[in-house]
């Protein structure tokens, strides 16, 4: 038997990488891989290859930037690998 904390991970990431790259798909996968206190605080963007951040303020550019190897990891398997390759964090 198999936990349904291990399968719906899986799932999740497989039925989000099959539908269409929209702007609500980049703010529903940010949601999910920064949690509420960080996407409370910053708007993204998808230019390219490229997730533009904007933060409200320099400490939460501060913790994105920290975090960006983290996030970028969390972001391949819910976006697909070659979708985000990096992110430009700037301040609101």
């Amino acid at each position: 038997m198999i936990p349904v904390h291990q399968i719906m991970p899986e799932a999740l990431a497989a039925v989000l990488r099959a539908t269409p790259l929209t702007a609500d798909k980049i703010d529903f996968a940010w949601r999910t891989v920064v949690g509420p206190a960080v996407a409370r605080a910053t708007t993204v963007a998808l230019d390219g290859h490229t997730l533009h951040v904007e933060a409200q303020d320099a400490a939460w550019r501060r913790e994105v930037e920290r975090s960006a190897g983290v996030i970028c990891g969390k972001l391949k398997p819910l976006l697909g690998a070659d979708v985000v390759r990096g992110l430009d964090v700037t301040v609101a």
